[in-house]
């Protein structure tokens, strides 16, 4: 394992990760300052989803063939940029077109790296290293909004997308100065035609792999945009409580993801997707029939443990996949797209089908979905343990 490797790709991510936790719990305050609707609000929001879903699969497939420093430290300077442009944004239509770009830019990072550490990670640790990885991704989005908040009540709202643009070129300069050139990277697809995404899902493991990540993002995508809103209305929690209730899974799935990817590499990775899949479903119960505050953090105890248990084991199974069909930047990304677009439908869907029913039916419809992605994923991914021996 080629440690300077991980570690420089590791602090990069951090830095990113953790910048946008400063900046993003922060942008509605700053939006409405400017005079933006709550439906422009979701616009600005949106945006960024838009973006990043649209060029995942784009960026993962030429990182395969051309290397994947170069959208990598793109990436990051972009993030970088953005800082500034946050600053100098006095209109909600200039907001909206930054956190565009910052779209196209996060799908420069995250999978991209993700392939990056796949490609050199030893057999027989994936779970391992992926779990490892995703440490820097959830230790980001936990200490990010504590951070901003802090920096904001001491320093203004200046100082958050001061400190977000810091903590991006101190990932750019990392990157550029220690991963190695693009013509020493280990690409095993260099050169090889990019690969269309309907011809990777008809790999019935990415598949199950692409299905289950929706799946599992829609509803915890639902659960933070909704769980607040009750926790506010019918429990009359506090501002600091609210925001201990969405860190809980956060930070649990962060506890977890390293010892998961561990057992990842022992046990059969299938059975903790599908047990992952599972606590995640009753999470949903949790939400939809809680009567007192303390079943919502039951709920966001239960989706950070499900998620904590369920993603080294998935992500290792992509790797598997991209080892196998020589496409890792393209199978990571794929997978991130299932994330991206269950981030960005979950809550629209929720917001509907709250307004045609109730808070009660559409969670308990979100659990009834999840649980039968998790089941579908079984026979979807059969005789998968046998492409692990090949």
């Amino acid at each position: 394992m080629n440690w300077k490797i991980f570690i420089t790709l590791f602090l990069a991510i951090f830095a990113s990760t953790l910048g946008q936790g400063i900046v993003v719990p922060l942008l509605p305050v700053y939006a409405h300052q400017l005079g933006a609707t709550s439906f422009i609000i979701g616009i600005m929001f949106g945006a960024f989803s838009i973006s990043r879903t649209l060029f995942l699969p784009y960026f993962g497939s030429v990182s395969d063939r051309t290397g994947r420093k170069p959208y990598i430290t793109v990436g990051l300077l972009v993030y970088f940029l953005a800082s500034i442009a946050y600053m100098f944004s006095h209109d909600v239509n200039s907001l909206i077109c930054v956190r565009f770009f910052q779209g196209i830019a996060a799908a420069m990072i995250l999978p991209v790296a993700q392939a990056y550490i796949g490609e050199i990670t030893p057999r027989g640790q994936e779970g391992f290293m992926m779990g490892l990885l995703n440490l820097s991704l959830y230790g980001g989005l936990s200490a990010g909004p504590v951070l901003g908040g802090i920096a904001k009540d001491a320093l203004g709202m200046r100082s958050a997308f001061v400190s977000m643009g810091v903590l991006c070129i101190l990932g750019f300069l990392l990157c550029l100065v220690f991963l190695p050139p693009r013509k020493d990277e280990p690409l095993v697809s260099r050169g090889r035609p990019p690969q269309r995404v309907m011809l990777l899902l008809r790999n019935r493991h990415l598949l199950g792999l692409f299905l289950f990540r929706f799946a599992a993002t829609l509803c915890i995508g639902a659960f933070w945009s909704f769980a607040p809103l009750l926790a506010d209305t019918e429990f009359n929690l506090s501002g600091f409580a609210i925001g201990i209730l969405i860190m809980f899974s956060v930070f649990i799935s962060a506890i977890l993801t390293i010892p998961m990817g561990y057992l990842a590499d022992r046990i059969n990775k299938r059975f903790l997707v599908t047990l992952g899949g599972l606590i995640t479903f009753v999470s949903m119960l949790f939400f939809a029939y809680s009567q007192k505050s303390w079943g919502l953090y039951a709920a966001s105890i239960l989706a950070g443990i499900g998620g904590g248990i369920s993603v080294p084991a998935m992500m290792a199974m992509g790797v598997f996949i991209g080892r196998t069909n020589g496409h890792m930047g393209s199978v990571i990304s794929l997978i991130t797209v299932g994330h991206s677009l269950g981030m960005m439908a979950g809550p629209i869907l929720a917001g509907i089908l709250i307004d045609l029913v109730n808070m009660q039916n559409t969670f308990l419809g979100m659990a009834i979905f999840m649980a039968a992605i998790a089941v579908l994923f079984i026979p979807l991914t059969a005789r998968f343990e046998s492409l692990e021996k090949t």
